[in-house]
């Protein structure tokens, strides 16, 4: 953080001021189609929060990017940028799926804790390879996991097609898991206690990822732990001088981040469709970079970022089926804009605000 800006603004204002840039140009392009804008972020706020129905799939959509927003995170601040979360996510389905079809389950409660330990342990698996080569070979992390999803899209296929697929089915599927090993969907859960819902993906696996979250929160600034991963992500010659050791630091850094990344598949695989399916990852693991850089790696700032593209996802779907002339592209036009401009262009605010700022202070003294 710039020393002559205060927290709040960088927390808060310049990702706020990122955010208005980019729908100021999408707005742009939305004109250049011949549309108006303010009808289609109308439509695209309606679609997302105007009603149950929206708010349930935008929440489930966030659900999923909170797991691998928080797995960047987590990686990010042992100064690691990790974009195999794509890989470590396909290899999480493969662990709750090969959990809930090993047994019969009778009830979600009994199944939950090993589902939670195979989503963690192979998206751990997949990450400590890349993991252990950047810290003991200095091979980079960003090429390594980057490869590393292409061998686990590869991998994922080979298995649904030749080991996990039903015998004489067509598509490249697992057959559907027991009920006992479903999720409670947050309709049912709401409707326990008389509050009515629309039906919609929503699950338990939302509050396992606030759950997520808060425990990101504790190991990051209350443990040890996370004070050496901070430690090394600030300066690997300080944290040698201070006695940790980075090779140990960085293994266990990716580790969690590959087990966090995996937990997404609770939500998706366990949660909704109740089988491991072709890409079911779809893209998540690479969003999950955008919602760590919009958060700035904060657990709080992760959880909201995701919310706002589940916004933009299921806001984009409703508002691309009443606006027919801004297509399924179109939105990922938007969600691209705002990926670059809290990415990529992000100190095209953060440079000129910190001046302000600077120029605030000097005049105060």
């Amino acid at each position: 953080m710039n020393p002559h800006m205060p927290r709040w603004a960088d927390l808060i204002l310049v990702p706020a001021l990122n955010l208005l840039l980019a729908f100021l140009v999408a707005g742009l392009v939305v004109v250049f189609i011949g549309e108006d804008p303010f009808e289609a972020l109308r439509w695209l706020i309606v679609g997302a929060l105007g009603s149950s129905y929206g708010i349930g799939f935008t929440l489930y959509y966030a659900t999923t990017f909170v797991f691998t927003g928080l797995a960047v995170a987590i990686a990010f601040h042992a100064g690691l940028f990790n974009i195999g979360g794509e890989g470590q996510a396909a290899l999480g389905g493969i662990g709750v799926t090969l959990v809930c079809l090993a047994f019969p389950w009778p009830h979600w409660l009994l199944v939950l804790p090993f589902a939670i330990i195979g989503a963690g342990l192979f998206g751990a698996a997949w990450a400590f390879v890349p993991g252990y080569l950047q810290a003991k070979r200095g091979s980079h992390i960003v090429i390594t996991t980057i490869m590393f999803n292409f061998i686990a899209s590869a991998l994922v296929v080979y298995l649904l097609v030749n080991v996990l697929k039903v015998p004489g089915a067509m598509a490249p599927e697992t057959r559907n898991f027991a009920p006992g090993t479903f999720l409670p969907f947050m309709h049912e859960m709401l409707g326990v206690f008389g509050i009515s819902m629309s039906t919609t993906p929503m699950n338990f696996s939302a509050l396992l990822a606030l759950l997520a979250a808060f425990l990101t929160w504790v190991l990051i600034w209350r443990t040890r732990l996370g004070y050496e991963m901070r430690a090394l992500g600030h300066s690997e010659p300080a944290a040698v001088y201070g006695g940790i050791n980075p090779v140990r630091i960085t293994v266990i850094a990716m580790v969690l981040s590959g087990a966090m990344a995996g937990m997404m598949a609770l939500n998706v695989v366990m949660g909704f469709q109740h089988r491991l399916v072709l890409d079911y990852v779809s893209g998540a693991g690479f969003v999950g970079i955008a919602v760590s850089l919009m958060g700035r790696s904060h657990p709080v700032g992760v959880v909201l970022a995701a919310i706002l593209f589940g916004i933009l996802y299921q806001g984009g779907a409703e508002l691309a089926f009443e606006m027919p002339n801004i297509s399924r592209e179109m939105i990922v036009v938007i969600q691209a804009l705002v990926i670059l401009f809290t990415g990529a262009l992000e100190n095209l605010v953060r440079v000129p605000v910190a001046r302000l700022f600077a120029r605030s202070g000097a005049r105060a003294a």
